[in-house]
């Protein structure tokens, strides 16, 4: 039988040889140079910023200075827990006019453990965020006061800061309050505007009180606020039946328009903590100075819990929107060592610890934001200057 040679045999050669070529073209390299050539776009753009590396990297092999030669930056938004803060440095600074006011005394920290500290005084919390996100050598803090669902909240977006918490400030047992008026119980809230600052600890709170209720978020009319220190004025020119912020702004309004407090953070006392947060390249870096905060922040605590009349004078100067500041203590105390003990899970026992805390509100914050996952809480604390501490001090 004779073959006949006709047009899909030769097509067949001419896919084998494409096909052959294709391959050797691919091992050999030369796809890839014509497609960088021809189709530069089609490559995957990496963007590189320094999370992607650990904090410590650029610390110094020896060690070259314990503390930094500048001052320690350390942020914080004005609670009773602050007046421990304001005790060790002596009082309060802001990133405008860093330096020390002539004639203020020197805090715990100077005199007792030879660092050159200062606290920087911040108004709204995204504000000490971003203090934070850049560091003191770029305008920032070193260090900020910073309560667990808000770092929770921004973990993913301080990434590059590789923020670590070191230590328990303290809790508010009472000092952030939700007062309406023409509401007579946590019940009518349903249809109300509700004023409240989102980017600050008060939105937790709120969050907390509706679950409470039995609501849910859109149950509400949300009115968002410039800032914490805002929800009492919303309240008084009628922007919001109902506000969330500091017991002594929107206890005052309330009470001024005939209305009253639903709720405080005394029916919730572990719901806010106050923790001190530090970037990682200052912890990596400067190891010493974070143990020489600690040591400085624990005493001082101490010091107002006994006598608090130096805490509240300084708490009084620079937040007296917090009311009477020896009431303002006493609903948000200085933490103790054994509460960072517990809080921490390093002995004793806590109803919430840090890394239960911490935790619910990232998975809380997702759940309404559906955002970037944040990372384990155990990523975001570094318990060894506090482990130090705690071992000198003994039981």
């Amino acid at each position: 039988m004779k073959l006949h040679r006709g047009p899909g045999l030769f097509l067949f050669l001419a896919l084998c040889v494409l096909g052959a070529g294709y391959v050797f073209a691919s091992r050999a390299g030369y796809l890839d140079r014509l497609q960088a050539r021809f189709f530069p776009s089609t490559r995957e753009a990496v963007r590189l910023s320094p999370g992607d590396f650990p904090a410590g990297v650029a610390a110094p092999v020896a060690d070259v200075a314990s503390v930094p030669l500048r001052p320690v930056l350390i942020g914080f938004t004005p609670r009773g827990s602050a007046s421990a803060l304001l005790v060790a440095t002596g009082g309060a600074t802001t990133l405008d006019n860093p330096a020390t006011p002539p004639g203020a005394a020197q805090g715990l920290l100077k005199t007792a453990y030879a660092l050159d500290a200062r606290a920087v005084l911040f108004a709204r919390e995204e504000e000490l965020k971003q203090a934070l996100s850049v560091g003191a050598e770029n305008g920032g803090v070193d260090m900020a006061a910073l309560s667990v669902d808000r770092l929770a909240s921004w973990a993913p977006t301080l990434r590059d800061a590789a923020p670590r918490t070191v230590m328990l400030v303290g809790r508010s047992r009472g000092q952030e309050a939700m007062a309406a008026v023409g509401v007579p119980d946590l019940a009518s809230l349903r249809g109300k505007r509700v004023g409240v600052y989102p980017g600050g600890s008060s939105h937790y709170f709120a969050l907390w009180v509706l679950a409470r209720a039995g609501l849910r978020t859109s149950d509400v009319r949300w009115v968002d606020l410039p800032s914490t220190l805002d929800a009492g004025r919303a309240l008084r020119e009628g922007r919001a039946d109902v506000v969330v912020g500091l017991w002594g702004d929107v206890e005052l309004a309330a009470r001024d328009r005939g209305g009253k407090v639903l709720a405080t953070t005394a029916d919730a006392p572990h719901l806010l903590a106050t923790v001190l947060v530090a970037r990682g390249d200052f912890a990596a870096r400067y190891p010493d100075a974070v143990r020489r905060v600690l040591r400085g922040l624990l005493d001082t605590g101490q010091g107002v819990l006994k006598s608090p009349a130096a805490g509240a004078r300084l708490l009084g100067e620079v937040a007296p929107y917090l009311g009477d500041p020896s009431e303002a203590i006493r609903s948000a105390p200085p933490a103790t060592l054994a509460d960072n003990r517990a809080f921490f899970g390093l002995s004793g026992e806590a109803p919430v610890t840090y890394d239960e805390l911490f935790q619910s509100a990232a998975a809380l914050f997702q759940k309404l934001n559906r955002g970037t996952a944040p990372p384990p809480a155990e990523d975001t604390r570094d318990l060894g200057a506090l482990k130090y501490v705690s071992e000198a001090r003994g039981p």
